[in-house]
């Protein structure tokens, strides 16, 4: 009945996955950027253990002693000593480096579903297409029960789930700027690669396709390469990167896009399509809950109040400060059009003192998942990303307008969950908060409450039959 959303990178943390699950609602962890939360926090020395215990049941032998000797530092990093990074992702990567992806996703599964048997599900973005398939296959690996994406047109995602599931080779058509060549590029993935080709076979997860229009869910119904097990339909007042506004941009005084009717979802033509479909966005609060399944919807999905619950990947210090400005009433969610490098629309919190808002931020592109690739004069693929240094942009063809008020999203979102790089000077990544426009009313959810876990928001969501 309550889907968790997948939130940023490690927002959506195993140990609230689990929590979720643990109550017999969909517990989801964030998939997009998995493997290196991961290996920041071997370099951080694994509080706990519970990574390294994870690893130690990765079925693909030699994997984890490779990563466990090139990252985990028992004492930790030193001071102001920045964290390794890992090769940026392009086609044709090697065999490690997409054991590094699953290994990431594995880890996460694997930790969210140990000690139960409620069902937990990752989150992907379609629009983050070299590491998708890797990340898809650890996550299987660990008996991942739902995959969810958004963020595009995950048309092929359901074929590929089928290929994975028995080990088969399976490609992606490769979205490539400014391409003259008819020809699809793929990227290619296949378990054989990794000595997987005669294993048993493994789960085919349900797959739940995030949408923002009725049109896009019958098109992926009726179109995809595989089964289409749902829909999670998305409002603009959901947090992170929202579909932009159908028809003609408008602006609000704020300079954020404006919604109209044609962006609202026909829930009776979504329902014609025989699927279960759950509502996101502005949903965390009971009513919403009760007006959801009155409208036929399974359920709902929902991000904010997780967001900033004991259990999220959020660093601690952050979320109550969060948590204690919406309580005020002092902080407001902003969607800025510019943000992202994708172009797609992206919520920001911003309060009084943020920390977080400051621009001045030289740009660097050293992680790069929001890359995207473009096709160079000579006919071959290069990447290319709207936040990276802004002569190197123009260097690979793209234009000055596409630039302005980027922000790196990679960085930023992993600083947020206290994993930020250290810089020259002893500077640290800041990070940058996103959530959906409830966090403005959490007052009344809260009470008296300065923090709150998992369990609270699904007692308050819940029906008392629940």
């Amino acid at each position: 009945m309550i889907i968790q959303g997948g939130m940023g990178v490690g927002v959506s943390s195993w140990q609230l996955a689990r929590a979720v699950a643990l109550r017999g609602h969909l517990g989801v962890v964030s998939g997009t950027g998995s493997e290196t939360t991961l290996i920041r926090r071997l370099q951080d020395g694994d509080p706990g253990g519970h990574l390294r215990r994870a690893i130690e049941q990765f079925p693909i032998p030699g994997v984890g002693d490779a990563v466990l000797r090139r990252y985990f530092r028992p004492e930790g990093r030193a001071p102001g000593e920045p964290y390794a990074l890992l090769p940026m992702y392009h086609l044709g990567v090697s065999p490690a480096r997409q054991q590094l992806t699953m290994l990431g996703s594995f880890v996460e599964v694997h930790l969210a579903k140990t000690g139960h048997g409620g069902a937990v599900g990752i989150n992907l973005l379609t629009k983050i297409q070299l590491p998708t398939m890797p990340a898809l296959y650890g996550a299987m690996l660990a008996g991942v029960d739902y995959v969810l994406m958004g963020a595009g047109i995950p048309r092929e995602i359901p074929g590929v789930l089928d290929g994975l599931a028995v080990h088969r080779r399976c490609e992606l058509r490769l979205d490539i700027e400014h391409a003259t060549d008819p020809a699809p590029v793929k990227i290619v993935f296949d378990p054989a690669d990794h000595g997987m080709a005669e294993s048993t076979a493994l789960f085919r997860p349900r797959f739940l396709a995030i949408i923002a229009s009725h049109s896009l869910a019958a098109i992926l119904a009726r179109k995809s390469t595989g089964q289409v097990d749902g829909f999670v339909v998305e409002a603009p007042t959901a947090g992170g990167h929202n579909a932009p506004p159908r028809g003609e941009p408008r602006w609000s005084e704020r300079g954020e896009p404006l919604y109209g009717p044609r962006d609202d979802v026909d829930l009776g033509k979504l329902g014609e399509l025989g699927l279960p479909f759950w509502l996101a966005g502005g949903t965390g609060h009971p009513a919403r809950l009760t007006a959801a399944l009155a409208a036929g919807a399974a359920g709902i999905q929902v991000g904010t109040l997780f967001a900033f619950c004991d259990e999220s990947g959020v660093v601690a210090e952050l979320k109550r400060e969060v948590v204690a400005h919406a309580a005020r009433g002092d902080l407001e969610v902003r969607t800025d059009p510019r943000a992202s490098p994708t172009g797609y629309p992206f919520k920001i919190v911003a309060w009084p003192g943020d920390p977080t808002s400051r621009l001045d931020r030289e740009r660097t592109c050293d992680i790069g998942y929001l890359r995207v690739a473009y096709a160079k004069p000579d006919g071959t693929v290069g990447y290319r990303c709207a936040g990276e240094p802004v002569d190197s942009y123009l260097t690979k063809g793209g234009h000055i307008e596409d630039t302005v008020g980027r922000r790196c999203l990679c960085n930023s979102l992993i600083a947020t969950i206290g994993l930020g790089q250290v810089r020259a000077g002893g500077d640290v990544e800041r990070p940058l908060v996103t959530s959906g426009d409830d966090l403005t009313s959490i007052a009344a959810f809260l009470g008296t409450r300065t923090h709150y876990s998992a369990g609270d928001v699904i007692d308050y969501l819940s029906p008392p039959s629940q």
